[in-house]
């Protein structure tokens, strides 16, 4: 069995989708894809899938080996990314080729069923409650929404009192037999991350995502050693290499992207690297069907595993949503906030291969907001 063809789909909303075909006609899947630069992935997929034409793809770790080794230059965004969907597309392979669920090749279930969060916004709070309700309506038992919108780094008081608002808003609406995360998204300065995450800290959030921006994670340890309430991050984080300083600073969730950081290969160890550190896997993952069935998949089979991010209804989902390149939806049913393991070989998913390409013909350029502050200076979104 040999890889013949490596082609690349832009479908919205916003993803990037890759398909590796072998010479005996099995197909994998995967999504490599920066949000807001997937073109450029695609062209790095283009590049590195020069090395896989030709090669068998049940040898995975030693392309992934090569893939992000063997061009000198490591890293980064771009091409942790685009290995990563490459990556996740022959696990799909290997799986299809030996009957099996990736989650079987990566040492077998650990768990049956997979704890989900859904995300509500927050940016504005007037619609904070109503969209609480309506996840907990759908089963929903834990929900992650923004700190904030626009941020000055040195909160003031409205500010502060506004991030408390939306936080009492959701403890009020979850009661205390349901969770609720908040994300920073690193907008605040640590000084002011510190003080926001003191004034939330009685109202229990499950974690508080990404305080700190990932160029001043040096800064890391002082601020977990200042509060009991868990520190989440890691969706800027690209390898193991990336995630052992933070993990000895503290950290209490660990949450690498199956679309950036590596694929699955390297985010299984990832996850075994934040074991020997107590520390729990929450991957993120607001993108497409096929990196949540990867997600699902790595959380299967991993002991320290939290809650899984998705895409579900999320406000990024403008012109299609998780499901509509998908031709079974049944590993993707949350029932009370859960997603069963099913038998299914490879990912798990079914893609409509017909919607992608009918899709490709009118790529998207999605692009994030840039923001900035009323004196005109450029804020973090």
């Amino acid at each position: 069995m040999k890889i013949e063809r490596i082609e690349t789909f832009l479908v919205p909303p916003r993803w990037l989708f890759c398909r590796v075909e072998t010479d005996d006609g099995v197909v994998g899947w995967g999504e490599p894809v920066v949000e807001g630069r997937a073109e450029v992935v695609r062209a790095a997929v283009e590049v590195l899938g020069e090395h896989l034409l030709g090669q068998d793809p049940l040898r995975i770790e030693d392309h992934w080996q090569v893939l992000t080794k063997g061009g000198f230059y490591r890293g980064g965004p771009v091409l942790s990314s685009a290995v990563a969907g490459l990556d996740q597309a022959l696990w799909d392979i290997a799986g299809k080729h030996y009957g099996a669920p990736v989650h079987a090749l990566l040492g077998g279930p650990v768990r049956d069923r997979v704890r989900a969060y859904a995300w509500v916004g927050g940016d504005d709070p007037g619609e904070l409650r109503e969209a609480i309700e309506k996840q907990v309506e759908a089963g929903f038992t834990a929900i992650k929404m923004n700190g904030s919108g626009l941020m000055d780094r040195s909160i003031g008081a409205a500010g502060l009192a506004a991030v408390v608002e939306r936080a009492e808003v959701a403890r009020a609406t979850l009661g205390t037999s349901r969770d609720f995360a908040v994300d920073l998204h690193g907008r605040a300065g640590t000084a002011s991350a510190r003080r926001i995450i003191a004034a939330i800290a009685d109202l229990h959030p499950m974690f508080v995502e990404e305080p700190l921006a990932p160029e001043y994670l040096h800064r890391l340890g002082e601020l977990t050693a200042s509060t009991e309430v868990p520190i989440a991050l890691g969706e800027r984080l690209y390898s193991r290499s990336d995630f052992l300083p933070v993990l000895g600073s503290g950290l209490a969730v660990a949450q690498p992207d199956l679309s950036h950081a590596g694929g699955i290969s390297e985010v299984r160890r990832i996850a075994s690297l934040a074991e020997t550190f107590d520390v729990q896997l929450a991957p993120h993952c607001p993108l497409g069907p096929i990196a949540l069935a990867a997600s699902l998949q790595v959380a299967f089979a991993t002991p320290n595993f939290l809650i899984q991010e998705q895409s579900a209804g999320i406000h990024y989902n403008e012109g299609a949503e998780l499901l509509d390149y998908v031709l079974d939806p049944t590993p993707f049913a949350f029932v009370q906030g859960y997603a069963h393991r099913t038998p299914l070989p490879g990912l798990g998913v079914t893609v409509d291969e017909q919607a992608v390409r009918r899709a490709d013909k009118r790529p998207h350029a999605w692009r994030n907001p840039l923001w900035r502050h009323d004196d005109g200076s450029m804020a973090e979104w």
